[in-house]
C-alpha cells in the first residue's frame, strides 16, 4: 500500500520547525523536572505509591493542558492557508481523493503530538516505578484518553479550517471549541449534581463529552469539585464513545466540504443598507442595533486609522458580534449569580467569587491569544505588512493601533462580566474590598495577556506558531503554578507554593476573590509587582521588534 505523500509533508513540515523542536525539548524536561523532585533518596521508597500518584496527577493535569493548547494550533490553518495560498486548488486536481487528503491532513498532526507524547513516555514510566502509581488504569489508560483528545480536537479543528476563509478566524474559532468542548459540558452536571433521576443522567452523559472528566477519574480525583456528593463513574469510556463519535461525524463533514469544493467560488454580490428600499431599513432597524451591512463613516482625523482598519475587517471586531458576544457574557455572569443567590446551589462568597474569576480567566485565555497573536504576523504572512510600512506612518502609530484593537474588545469582555460582582457587591458590601483586588489581578492578566500576544506575533512569522506560542507561555504563567497548587503539602511544601503562585496572576485573582484553598497564600501584592516587570519587558521587546520591522529592507 503506497503511503500517504500528505502526512510526509506536514510532519516534515512541523518538524522542521523550531517552535516544534522547542515544544518537544520543553515538554521533556519538564515531565524530568515532576519526577526528580519525588524521587527517593538514600535509598528510601514508598512501597505504598502515594508519591507517585502525587507526581503523575501533576503530570497528568499539565499534559491535558498541552494537549488543549498545543494541538488545534496547526489543524485549525492546515486546510484554510492551502486555500489562501492558492494551493488548494492544486490538491484537489491531484489524484488523492478528499478522504485521502483529509488523512494526510489529520495524520501529520497527530504524528507530531505522538512524538510530544513519546518525548513524555520516560517521565511516565518513572511516576509508575516509583512504588506502582496506583491509579485507575494506570499510565496506559491515562495515554489512551489523551490520545483520544488529540484526536477530538485535531478533528474539531480540520472542521473549522475547511469552512474558514483566514488564518486568524480559523484559529480564533478552533481555540473557543477547544476550550468550550473542554468546559461547557462541564456545566450541567455541575448545576444539577447529586440528581439521580433522568436530567442527572443527561447531564452525566453531557459531561462525558469534555476529556477532563474522564483524565480525573483515570487519576483517582473523579469526586473533586462534587461538595461531598457521590458521582457517577464511567467517565473513560463513555468519554471515548462519544469522542469518537464526534471525531467521526466532524471528519465526514470535513470531507464532504472539500469533495463539494469548487475551485472557483464565486462571490454572492454585497447589497448595503443604504442602497435597500425603506421598508427593508425599517425593518433591519428592528432587527440589528449596529447594523453590518450600513455603510461605514470616514475615518476622523483624530482616530488612528490602523485601529480602525482592524475593527472593519475582523469579525470579532465588528459592531453586531461584539455586541452578541457582550450580551452573553453579561448573561452568564448575572446567571452564575442568580444560581447561587437563589439556592440552587449551596455556594458561598468565596466560591462564587472565584466561579466569577474562573469565567473571567476562561474569556481571557481564549480571545486574547487570538486577538494579538496575529497582530503582526498575519500581515508579514499575507502581505500587508508590506502596504503598512509604505503608508506616512510611525512605527509607534502603528503600533498603538494595533495593542488598541485588541485591548478594547478584552476591556468590553471583561466589563460584561462586572454585573455579577455588583450583584455580589449589592449583596454583601462586605465583599467590595475582595471584588476589587480580584479585578485589578484580572485587569494586569489582560495587559499581560495581550502584550505577550503581540510579542509573539512579532517575533513569528506565522500566525499559528505565534499563537501556539503565545498559548503555551500564557497557560505555563497562568495554569502552570496551579499544578504545583495540587500538589500542595506532598510534595511541595508551604513556601514552594506560596512561590510558584506568587508568578500567577490567575492565582492572585482567585487569593484576592478569597477562593477555598487560595486564602492561607500571601500572594499580593507580589503578583502585581511580578505581571508588571513582565509586562514592561514585552512592550520593550515589542517596540525594539516594530521598530526592526518597519526599516526599509
Amino acid at each position: 500500500m503506497t503511503p500517504n505523500p500528505i502526512v510526509r509533508r506536514e510532519l516534515l513540515e512541523l518538524l522542521r520547525t523550531r517552535h516544534a523542536a522547542a515544544a518537544q525539548l520543553v515538554l521533556a524536561a519538564a515531565c524530568a523536572a515532576l519526577v526528580l523532585v519525588r524521587w527517593p533518596t538514600e535509598g528510601v521508597s514508598d512501597l505504598g505509591g502515594a508519591r507517585s500518584v502525587q507526581v503523575l496527577r501533576v503530570f497528568g493535569y499539565g499534559l491535558l493542558a498541552g494537549v488543549v493548547f498545543l494541538v488545534p494550533a496547526y489543524p485549525a490553518t492546515a486546510i484554510v492557508r492551502e486555500r489562501v495560498k492558492g494551493t488548494l486548488a492544486l490538491l484537489l486536481n491531484t489524484p488523492l481523493t478528499p478522504l485521502a487528503i483529509y488523512l494526510g491532513k489529520l495524520g501529520g498532526v497527530l504524528g507530531f503530538t505522538a512524538l510530544l507524547l513519546m518525548m513524555t513516555a520516560p517521565a511516565a514510566a518513572a511516576c509508575h516505578a516509583l512504588g506502582g502509581a496506583p491509579v485507575r488504569g494506570g499510565v496506559a489508560l491515562l495515554y489512551l484518553v489523551l490520545a483520544a483528545a488529540a484526536v477530538q480536537l485535531a478533528a474539531l479543528a480540520l472542521w473549522v479550517s475547511g469552512r474558514a476563509r483566514s488564518t486568524d478566524a480559523a484559529l480564533r474559532a478552533a481555540y473557543a471549541l477547544a476550550i468550550g468542548v473542554c468546559a461547557v459540558p462541564l456545566v450541567p452536571a455541575w448545576l444539577v449534581e447529586g440528581d439521580t433521576g433522568l436530567l442527572g443522567d443527561a447531564a452525566n452523559w453531557v459531561r462525558a463529552l469534555s476529556p477532563v472528566p474522564a483524565v480525573m477519574e483515570v487519576l483517582g480525583q473523579g469526586g473533586v469539585g462534587s461538595h461531598g456528593l457521590t458521582t457517577a463513574t464511567g467517565a473513560v469510556p463513555r468519554y471515548l464513545l462519544l469522542a469518537a463519535l464526534l471525531s467521526a461525524i466532524c471528519a465526514a463533514r470535513t470531507v464532504r466540504t472539500l469533495s463539494q469544493s469548487p475551485l472557483d467560488v464565486a462571490r454572492p454580490p454585497d447589497v448595503m443598507t443604504d442602497d435597500r428600499s425603506a421598508r427593508d431599513r425599517r425593518r433591519r432597524r428592528l432587527f440589528f442595533l449596529v447594523d453590518p451591512n450600513r455603510r461605514a463613516r470616514p475615518i476622523s482625523r483624530w482616530v488612528n486609522p490602523v485601529m480602525v482598519k482592524e475593527f472593519r475587517t475582523r469579525r470579532f471586531g465588528r459592531g453586531h458580534w461584539t455586541l452578541r458576544l457582550i450580551a452573553g457574557c453579561a448573561v452568564l455572569s448575572l446567571g452564575l449569580t442568580y444560581v447561587a443567590a437563589a439556592g440552587a446551589v449551596d455556594w458561598g462568597p468565596g466560591r462564587i467569587g472565584a466561579a466569577l474569576v474562573l469565567l473571567q480567566t476562561a474569556l481571557l485565555l481564549l480571545f486574547a491569544p487570538s486577538l494579538a497573536a496575529g497582530l503582526i504576523s498575519s500581515e508579514r504572512e499575507g502581505g500587508g505588512w508590506t502596504l503598512l510600512r509604505s503608508m506616512p506612518l510611525s512605527p509607534g502609530r502603528i503600533l498603538r493601533g494595533k495593542l488598541l484593537s485588541a485591548a478594547w474588545p478584552l476591556l468590553l469582555l471583561m466589563c460584561a462580566t462586572l454585573p455579577g460582582y455588583v450583584v455580589m457587591m449589592t449583596a454583601s458590601p462586605e465583599l467590595a474590598p475582595q471584588a476589587q483586588r480580584a479585578l485589578i489581578c484580572l485587569a494586569a492578566t489582560a495587559v499581560f495577556a495581550v502584550l505577550l500576544g503581540a510579542a509573539a506575533s512579532s517575533l513569528a512569522r506565522t500566525t499559528a506558531a505565534a499563537m501556539a506560542a503565545a498559548n503555551v507561555v500564557l497557560v505555563a504563567v497562568c495554569a502552570g503554578p496551579l499544578l504545583v497548587w495540587l500538589g500542595r503539602d506532598a510534595p511541595f511544601g508551604h513556601s514552594a507554593v506560596e512561590a510558584a503562585l506568587a508568578v500567577s496572576p490567575v492565582a492572585a485573582a482567585l487569593h484576592a476573590a478569597e477562593a477555598p484553598g487560595f486564602t492561607e497564600y500571601d500572594l499580593l501584592p507580589a503578583n502585581w509587582y511580578a505581571v508588571g516587570a513582565a509586562c514592561v519587558v514585552l512592550l520593550a521587546v515589542l517596540v525594539l521588534r516594530v521598530r526592526r520591522l518597519g526599516r526599509p529592507e
